[in-house]
């Protein structure tokens, strides 16, 4: 089984930055897309970034693009979102998500995820 927890989340004004970890075990995600998602508190779980494992490729939701990076280090077996220039619209619980196969396609699709951690809330005030 393949097990994925995040951490790093808390709260932070807005203007400020947090960066999220995410960190891998019991499998090897050598050729396996990370996927960053969030859900605000009442809202859908809306995407937020990706990354093929080899980080070659990377994609953003159009709202943090410029603020957010998606990084790895796969020496730890960690995936990071860097998050930047934070505004109170980014509050939620922030999940990372697994997906197999050695392709970057539809990674804005929740449901093609088959690994899921169980969250770590950010809350961004002013």
């Amino acid at each position: 089984q393949v097990t994925l927890v995040e951490s790093g989340g808390g709260l932070v004004q807005a203007g400020g930055s947090l960066t999220l970890d995410c960190a891998a075990s019991g499998g090897t995600f050598s050729s396996y897309v990370m996927g960053w998602f969030r859900q605000g508190p009442g809202k859908e779980r809306d995407f937020v970034a990706a990354i093929d494992w080899r980080g070659s490729s990377v994609h953003y939701a159009t709202s943090v693009k410029g603020r957010f990076t998606i990084s790895r280090d796969n020496f730890k077996n960690m995936v990071y979102l860097q998050m930047n220039s934070l505004r109170p619209e980014d509050t939620g619980s922030y999940y990372c998500a697994a997906r197999g196969g050695d392709h970057f396609s539809d990674v804005e699709v929740d449901r093609l995820y088959d690994y899921w951690g169980q969250g770590t809330q950010v809350t961004v005030s002013s």
